[in-house]
């Protein structure tokens, strides 16, 4: 009862917001169009990208100005969930935040081994960013070295993690990255804990163990395929979650000798055994069919709980990245079929 008090206002809005996500009837419509400028237009039939697309030339609709509007249109549909939140459905917001600060770092950094100079547009999320944000974005987007970028983040939640960083010899951009996703991974884990209890710690800890633990067999998996790494370099990348997969089938995955010992280890694991089709081959489409179904189900099932929260912020990502490809093969003119294919995957 007081799950339903609580987010029958809020899952009610939720519920209207995701009347507006697109149909794969609306991503083949997008990849038989002949311009990504009339991809553009026909997304702006739609509210939730009418408003990002509206305003703006036609002219400066380039590659990059428009992967960053679409993930314009991400940071106002978290604004008005959290304004239209109480304190307890925050806590979980100012949780998942953390999410977006971690990608404006990564822009950052890049830009920064890059070289070159950055930009970064927060204009349909600066107010709130402000509000709740302690990033000094300004100065971490113009720092030109790495003691003056980690000096930026002083009094952040990831200063720690980065200074640490520094004392190592040569730290790569990859370092930098890895370092940064696995503490917002373990912060996750473990806030979960304190925050939540009963049926939202139950839903909420089967959706991010499962994520953390298909993620950790994609790493595993390319760590050995591309890369030939060592042991001991693949334990530091893994995320140190146990879920449905034990130490010692993770040792083991690790320690294989070769890609056929490896598949065969991953095929007796609890996701092989629960999801049809899973295999070595096809371990980042599933893990996007896994987490869909996971939270689908669970939002569904759970309709007046944190999960619902949850799940439209990640359908509202995945909506986004999926259109990115498919204008992507709009740009490309690759055929409808094909590009179908490829936002099905993802």
């Amino acid at each position: 009862m007081n799950g339903l008090l609580s987010y029958s206002g809020l899952t009610t809005k939720i519920r209207a917001m995701e009347s507006h996500f697109l149909s794969d009837a609306d991503f083949r419509n997008i990849t038989e169009l002949g311009s990504v400028l009339e991809a553009v237009n026909y997304l702006k039939k739609f509210q939730s990208y009418e408003s990002v697309f509206n305003t703006v030339d036609e002219n400066e609709l380039h590659r990059a100005s428009i992967e960053r509007m679409l993930r314009q249109s991400i940071y106002r549909d978290f604004a008005k969930i959290y304004q239209f939140s109480n304190i307890s459905q925050r806590k979980f917001l100012d949780l998942y935040f953390k999410r977006y600060e971690v990608i404006i770092i990564k822009e950052c950094l890049n830009s920064l081994f890059d070289q070159r100079n950055l930009t970064i547009d927060l204009s349909a999320f600066e107010e709130f960013f402000q509000k709740h944000s302690h990033l000094n974005v300004s100065a971490m987007s113009s720092s030109s070295t790495l003691p003056e970028f980690v000096d930026a983040m002083k009094g952040t939640d990831y200063y720690g993690t980065f200074s640490k960083l520094l004392e190592t010899e040569h730290p790569t951009l990859f370092d930098y990255e890895m370092a940064l996703d696995l503490y917002y991974f373990r912060d996750i884990w473990k806030m979960k804990d304190k925050l939540y209890t009963g049926q939202d710690l139950k839903d909420l800890t089967t959706a991010y163990g499962s994520k953390f633990e298909m993620l950790n067999l994609q790493w595993i998996y390319r760590s050995k395929k591309y890369y030939h790494m060592s042991s001991a370099d693949i334990y530091a990348l893994l995320i140190p979650v146990k879920y449905r997969i034990s130490n010692q089938q993770i040792t083991a995955m690790v320690e294989a000798e070769n890609l056929s010992t490896l598949e065969s280890l991953i095929n007796q694991c609890f996701y092989a055994r629960q999801y049809k089709g899973f295999s070595l081959d096809n371990l980042e489409s599933m893990y996007a069919d896994i987490m869909r179904h996971i939270l689908s189900s669970a939002s569904r099932n759970n309709p007046y709980s944190v999960i619902t929260l949850y799940s439209y912020l990640h359908h509202k990502e995945h909506e986004v990245d999926r259109l990115i490809i498919a204008l992507e093969c709009v740009r490309y003119r690759i055929a409808s079929d094909k590009a179908m294919n490829y936002i099905k995957k993802t």
